[in-house]
């Protein structure tokens, strides 16, 4: 599929069209060295989670803190009583399902991608929209895969985040694991995860669509702006291509964070309710935050998630972006390789 924006540019080179920047071509599945991919991207994303977990620590204690703290409040009291170890409670155990999940992830959503990308192809559909389609499709497969996978570690690690403001504590995420299934079954480490696949399967599809025109608009802005005469010869440099991917992104994050909070809360709620008389669902939980403060308490925890998924997808595409890059098999990236040899 990333074949198609350089065989559209070359296409429209060929007809005469107006002067336009040519896309710089990405990386499809077949070009890639499977296990450079999915060894090297285990080491990068591994660092890029150690990097943004204090905000999720953050927004995950907004989120259930009763009666309701102000985030600044919250970030100091979390200093202040337990330290900078405070923001990454729980971490260990993330990381242990990070690995994972983002291989599956990663795996299931480029060979989508690939896949669906040359059958909308084939039906005769422009280039663009059968990129923005082909990414749909594989940020869904992609969160369904991956949810299998997170889900159980998600439980997990938002029971450690929030001990200081719960009353049940666990040594680690191994006596978690076992408190939770002695008390719950195999169902307490799959709590929330259908409101996972309602949150995360179209934020994806919407997150992967937006990405794509993000980028396509943006180029064009940037092609009329420095259009003209002559501009066939004007190749973007590495440079711009990652502060677009990462403008792009950033849209993107910040666009879906907004959209999907509400679900994002209630998952939360529902994976860290301990246990009662009363069986928490969805249902209570919503009546719950309703009257602890309104529709407003759906979004509590939105200052640090939206920048959070802001900085979380601009550091993650450049990211991804650059590992496929460097996972290429040799001779795989031709336009990659022509476009950095016409920029020197």
């Amino acid at each position: 599929m990333v074949r198609f924006t350089a065989a559209a540019a070359a296409a429209e080179e060929q007809r005469g069209t107006p002067d336009v920047l040519p896309l710089p071509a990405e990386v499809d599945w077949e070009m890639l060295d499977k296990r450079r991919f999915f060894v090297v991207g285990a080491a990068l994303f591994s660092g890029v989670s150690a990097a943004l977990y204090p905000a999720v620590v953050l927004k995950t204690r907004l989120q259930v803190a009763q009666p309701p703290s102000p985030c600044l409040r919250a970030a100091v009291s979390i200093l202040r009583h337990e330290g900078p170890r405070g923001f990454y409670r729980g971490f260990a155990t993330s990381l242990a399902g990070t690995v994972p999940a983002r291989a599956v992830y990663m795996g299931a959503l480029e060979a989508t991608k690939s896949a669906v990308g040359k059958l909308v192809i084939r039906l005769g559909v422009s280039e663009p929209t059968a990129t923005a389609a082909a990414s749909a499709a594989a940020g869904v497969s992609a969160a369904i895969a991956a949810q299998l996978v997170w889900t159980p570690i998600d439980v997990v690690s938002q029971r450690l985040m929030v001990q200081g403001s719960s009353a049940s504590e666990y040594r680690g995420g191994i006596d978690a694991v076992k408190k939770i299934l002695c008390s719950d079954g195999l169902r307490g480490l799959y709590r929330g995860f259908g409101l996972s696949i309602l949150t995360y399967a179209p934020s994806n599809a919407v997150w992967w669509a937006s990405y794509i025109i993000s980028q396509r608009l943006i180029w064009d802005g940037i092609s009329r702006q420095f259009g003209g005469v002559g501009s066939r010869e004007i190749r973007p440099r590495h440079g711009a291509a990652v502060a677009v991917q990462g403008a792009s992104a950033a849209v993107a994050g910040a666009a879906t964070a907004v959209v999907t909070m509400p679900l994002d809360t209630i998952k939360t709620r529902l994976q860290v309710w301990e246990g009662g008389a009363e069986k928490m669902t969805v249902s209570r939980t919503i009546k719950s935050l309703l009257q602890e403060g309104g529709w407003r308490a759906c979004y509590r925890g939105l200052g640090p998630r939206w920048a959070s998924s802001s900085l979380s997808a601009t550091t993650m595409i450049t990211t991804y972006e650059f590992l496929k890059r460097l996972s290429t098999k040799d001779g795989g990236c031709q336009s990659c390789k022509q476009i950095s040899n016409q920029n020197k």
